[in-house]
């Protein structure tokens, strides 16, 4: 009787455990396995500004935990829609990287809201030695004869635009690329203000670009550079100078201006005198 006992209580023993570790092992797997939805991604590598064509999107399984804000749950809405910027294979595309509905595809598809995109001419010097590259963030500066003190002209170069946004190098608006690129011609992002400005200083002056960091936006307050800034009391002296004055005539010099004198002799009695005129 008590062998029966215990066999009984090992046996549901044994049961109780068993279920234990069922339910245990449900759980695990439960949170092992979080809910996932279905998001559009991309299905290839796609530059910005090109148009989305059917291949090149497609639905994709995504933690629903992690779900990027403005990921897009359907695909038909995508076609023919514009990147703003380049995606990689399998990259959620968010709203945030679409052109409006309608965009055309290129460089308009770039511009933000509000903005132009203006070309100016470069050359290595100009260009940073090429490493001015789309993405990047440069201050442009015209050098140009300002009216100065008396009336006089003087050299100034000053800085007239700040953080401006280059759009494209050449006909090329790739921003995965750091390798510099010399080219002539760099597109930028301007307001409709700055716009006028820049295309007034390269009429009246040299531009130039310098390269800025990527994420500093203060302003840089300056007054402008002369060349009596940059040269100090030099360039003071030498354009209040008094001009030199001229040499003392020499004794030959004054006897050779000297004009011709006419004579006669005079004589009285016994006196004579020499008279000249």
């Amino acid at each position: 009787m008590k062998g029966r006992r215990a066999f009984l209580m090992l046996a549901l023993a044994a049961l109780l455990g068993l279920g234990a570790v069922l339910l245990a092992s449900r759980w695990l797997l439960r949170q092992a396995a979080p809910s996932t939805v279905r998001i559009a991604v991309a299905a290839a590598d796609v530059g910005l500004g090109q148009r989305l064509a059917p291949d090149m999107v497609a639905l994709a399984d995504w933690p629903g935990h992690s779900v990027p804000a403005g990921a897009q749950r359907e695909l038909a809405p995508l076609a023919g829609r514009v990147l703003k910027t380049s995606v990689q294979r399998g990259e959620p595309l968010t709203a945030a990287k679409l052109a409006p509905a309608g965009t055309l595809g290129g460089l308009s598809a770039l511009i933000a809201e509000g903005k132009r995109a203006i070309t100016v001419r470069v050359n290595d010097v100009v260009g940073v030695a090429g490493f001015a590259l789309p993405g990047n963030f440069v201050d442009i500066l015209v050098h140009a004869q300002a009216a100065g003190t008396g009336g006089q002209e003087q050299a100034l170069s000053k800085i007239v635009l700040e953080r401006i946004l280059v759009l494209a190098v050449a006909q090329e608006v790739a921003r995965d690329d750091t390798k510099p690129r010399v080219v002539n011609a760099v597109t930028l992002e301007v307001t409709p203000e700055q716009a006028e400005k820049l295309d007034l200083a390269r009429g009246v002056g040299t531009l130039s670009l310098a390269l800025r960091n990527q994420v500093d936006p203060r302003p840089a307050a300056t007054p402008g550079a002369t060349r009596h800034s940059v040269l100090g009391g030099a360039a003071a002296a030498a354009t209040t100078a008094p001009p030199p004055q001229p040499a003392a005539p020499t004794l030959a010099q004054r006897v050779a201006a000297t004009p011709p004198r006419h004579c006669i002799g005079v004589i009285d009695g016994n006196r004579s005198s020499r008279e000249c005129l």
